[in-house]
C-alpha cells in the first residue's frame, strides 16, 4: 500500500446515523491545500462473500430481492460479521445460513473494500468445497432462493455483464486461478 503523498489531517467526527447494520459519521478534513472538507462515511464491521461448489461442479447462487435496486439479484452467497466474529468463522455461519450447506473445506483467497469512496467495509472472500446438507436458521429478514449453475457458465454469464452485484464479480475474478478444473 503506497503512502498519502500528501496526507489529509482528521479535525473532527460527527455521528450522524446509528443503524443495525452501520453508523454513519460525518468527519471534517483538513484537504492537502489547507482547506476544510467533508466526507461522510459507512462504518461498517465487515463481511464475507462466499464461492461455494458442489460435487457437480456447480457454483451455489442465492436470488434475493435488493430494495435499493429494485429487484431480485442473483448473487453468490454473503454476510455481515456478527461484532468482532473472525471472518471464517462468519463464512462458515453465512453458507449455512444462506444454501443450507456446510463446507468441509473453507479456503480464504483473498479480501478487498468493498466501496472505499464512502465505506469501511471489508469484505473476506472464501471458497467453499466438499459440501453436505447442514442448515442453519437463515435470518428474518431474509428471502431467498438457491440457484445451481455450472462453473464455467457463471463466470461467462458474469463476463457478458449480466451480474450486476460488485461483491459477486470481485469475488469471482479472484477464484478464477482455482477454478482450472471447471473451465
Amino acid at each position: 500500500v503506497k503512502e498519502n503523498l500528501m496526507p489529509f489531517e482528521l479535525l473532527h467526527s460527527k455521528t450522524l446515523l446509528q443503524g443495525r447494520a452501520f453508523t454513519i459519521r460525518r468527519d471534517t478534513m483538513k484537504a492537502p491545500d489547507g482547506r476544510e472538507t467533508h466526507f461522510d462515511i459507512v462504518e461498517h464491521g465487515g463481511s464475507v462473500v462466499i464461492i461455494p461448489i458442489d460435487s457437480e461442479g456447480n457454483l451455489l447462487f442465492v436470488r434475493q430481492y435488493r430494495h435499493a435496486a429494485g429487484m431480485d439479484l442473483l448473487e453468490l452467497p454473503a454476510g455481515t460479521r456478527d461484532g468482532n466474529e473472525p471472518y471464517e468463522e462468519c463464512a462458515a455461519r453465512e453458507i449455512r445460513e444462506e444454501t443450507g450447506m456446510e463446507a468441509g473445506t473453507l479456503k480464504h483467497i483473498g479480501s478487498f473494500y468493498l466501496a472505499p469512496g464512502y465505506s469501511t467495509e471489508y469484505m473476506g472472500v472464501f471458497l467453499a468445497l466438499d459440501l453436505k446438507h447442514n442448515p442453519l436458521e437463515a435470518d428474518d429478514d431474509e428471502f431467498l432462493s438457491v440457484e445451481k449453475i455450472p462453473v464455467r457458465e457463471a463466470i461467462l454469464s458474469a463476463e457478458r455483464g449480466e451480474m450486476p452485484d460488485a461483491k459477486s464479480l470481485a469475488a469471482l475474478l479472484l477464484v478464477r486461478p482455482h477454478l482450472e478444473k471447471y473451465l
